[in-house]
C-alpha cells in the first residue's frame, strides 16, 4: 500500500475535495464512508480476533516494530479498534476527523512513530481485513480502504511534522509533590524540563519509569501557572498499573515522561455562553482548571460545578471548589452523591440548560450517559465537550440512544 509522504498544509482542503468528489448519498453518507463502516459492521463480532490478527502479521513482517509496543497489548488492542471506529463514523465531518487524527500523530511522535512506519501498518489492517470481513469484502471495498488509510495517514503524518517544528516528542517532569487525598486518590504536581505549552481543559499523556511504553492520558487539574508546574489528579484503579504507580510508588524526586498536551474540551472566550460543567471523581481536575481559566479571562459569565462521587468521601476536593465559589459570585457548585441520584439526572432536575456550553469529565459511565441526558434536555450536540470521542463513538448499526432527560419538558424545570 503506498501512503503519501507529502509536505505539510492543505490537507483538510484536499480531504474536503476528496470527499465533495464522490457521490454522496442522500442522508450524507459517502461511498467510501459506506464501505469502510460495512467492513467494520461484519468485523465487529470478531473484532478482538481481527486486531490480534493485525498486530501479529505486522510484527512478523515487521520484527524491529515491536519494540514500540507495550509488553501487555490488551490495552493497544482496544485503541486501534476505537481509532477505526471514530474514523469511520467521523470520515464525512472533515473538521471533526482531522482535528482527531492530528491529535494521534502528534501524540504518535512519544512512541518513535515516523512517516515510513505508516505502510506497514496499512498493509497488516489490510491483511486483516481481508481475512475477516469475508462477506464484504470485494475490489471495491479494497479501494475505498486504501483511500481511507492513505487519508488518515497524511493527516496524521502532516500533524507530527508540523509538530515536530516547534515542540519535542516528550518532556521529562520531576515529581515536586505528592498529596494522598484519600487512600487511593493522590494530587501529583510536575515541574517539567522545559516550558510546557497546554490549554485549560485539556490532558497530557504519562509514561512512569515502572511501567515502560505504557501511557496513560490525565488531565490538568489547574490553568496554566506562572512557575510552569502542572498538577495532575491520579486515582487508583484495579489492575491499573499506571495509576497505582502514581498513587502508591510515585515520591518527589522521581522523574515521569509526558507527551503532547491534547483534548478539545476548552473554553471559548469569544463568546460569554455561561458553562455546565459535570465532574466525576477525579474528573474534577479539568473542571477545576476551566473554571480558574475564566477567572483569569475576567470573564462574569455563569459557571455551574456539578461535582459527583459516590459518597461525601470522594468528594476530595470539595472544599478547593468552594473556596472558589465564595471568591467568584459567578460560580455555583453543587455536590451531588448517589444518595442523590446519578449526576446527570441530579443535573437536569436542577435547571434548563439549552443556553448553556456543557462540559463533561469523569469515568465513560458518566460521560455516556451525561451526554445523552444533556441532549435529552435540549443541549445541542455541538456544544456538548469532552475527550471521549472514540470511547462514545457508536459501532455500525448502533441505534442512538434515547436522553435520560427527554420527558422532562423546559415547563417542567425550575428557572435558573
Amino acid at each position: 500500500m503506498d501512503v503519501p509522504t507529502t509536505t505539510t498544509g492543505g490537507t483538510e482542503a484536499r480531504i474536503r475535495e476528496e470527499v465533495s468528489a464522490q457521490e454522496v448519498s442522500p442522508d450524507g453518507v459517502s461511498p467510501d464512508a459506506f464501505l469502510v463502516r460495512r467492513t467494520l459492521a461484519e468485523i465487529a463480532p470478531v473484532a478482538d480476533q481481527v486486531t490480534s490478527y493485525f498486530y501479529a502479521l505486522l510484527f512478523v513482517r515487521n520484527p524491529e516494530l515491536r519494540e514500540m509496543f507495550p509488553a501487555a497489548m490488551d490495552t493497544q488492542r482496544d485503541r486501534l479498534l476505537k481509532a477505526l471506529l471514530t474514523a469511520a463514523e467521523h470520515l464525512d465531518d472533515v473538521p471533526v476527523l482531522t482535528a482527531y487524527l492530528e491529535n494521534l500523530g502528534k501524540g504518535h511522535r512519544k512512541y518513535g512513530t515516523r512517516a515510513a512506519h505508516y505502510p506497514a501498518v496499512g498493509e497488516a489492517l489490510i491483511g486483516a481485513l481481508v481475512r475477516y470481513a469475508t462477506e464484504s469484502w470485494d475490489a471495491k471495498t479494497e479501494a475505498a480502504w486504501v483511500r481511507t488509510y492513505t487519508t488518515i495517514s497524511q493527516i496524521m503524518i502532516d500533524a507530527a511534522a508540523e509538530n515536530e517544528q516547534h515542540a519535542p516528542a516528550w518532556w521529562q517532569a520531576e515529581v515536586v509533590s505528592h498529596d494522598l487525598r484519600t487512600p487511593d486518590v493522590a494530587v501529583v504536581t510536575l515541574r517539567p524540563d522545559q516550558p510546557y505549552p497546554f490549554l485549560a481543559g485539556q490532558y497530557t499523556t504519562l509514561e512512569t519509569p515502572w511501567w515502560p511504553r505504557t501511557w496513560r492520558h490525565y488531565s490538568f487539574a489547574s490553568a496554566p501557572r506562572p512557575d510552569g508546574l502542572l498538577t495532575l489528579h491520579v486515582k487508583a484503579v484495579p489492575a491499573g498499573w499506571v495509576s497505582n504507580a502514581l498513587v502508591h510508588k510515585a515520591r518527589p524526586g522521581d522523574v515521569l515522561r509526558l507527551g503532547a498536551p491534547a483534548g478539545s474540551m476548552t473554553v471559548d472566550h469569544s463568546t460569554d455562553s455561561g458553562l455546565l460543567c459535570l465532574g466525576g471523581g477525579t474528573g474534577i481536575a479539568p473542571i477545576k482548571a476551566l473554571v480558574e481559566d475564566v477567572a483569569e479571562h475576567g470573564d462574569r459569565r455563569p459557571v455551574d460545578v456539578f461535582y459527583g462521587a459516590r459518597s461525601g468521601h470522594g468528594l476530595y476536593d470539595i472544599d478547593t471548589m468552594l473556596r472558589l465559589q465564595k471568591t467568584f459570585p459567578w460560580l455555583s457548585v453543587h455536590p451531588v452523591t448517589e444518595e442523590q441520584g446519578r449526576l446527570p439526572d441530579a443535573v437536569c432536575r436542577y435547571g434548563s440548560w439549552e443556553e448553556r456550553d456543557a462540559y463533561l469529565s469523569g469515568p465513560l459511565g458518566m460521560v455516556r450517559r451525561g451526554v445523552d441526558a444533556l441532549r435529552g434536555a435540549g443541549v445541542p450536540s455541538d456544544r456538548i465537550r469532552h475527550d471521549f470521542l472514540a470511547e462514545l463513538t457508536p459501532a455500525s448499526g448502533d441505534q442512538p440512544r434515547s436522553g435520560a432527560c427527554m420527558a422532562r419538558t423546559p415547563s417542567m424545570l425550575p428557572s435558573r
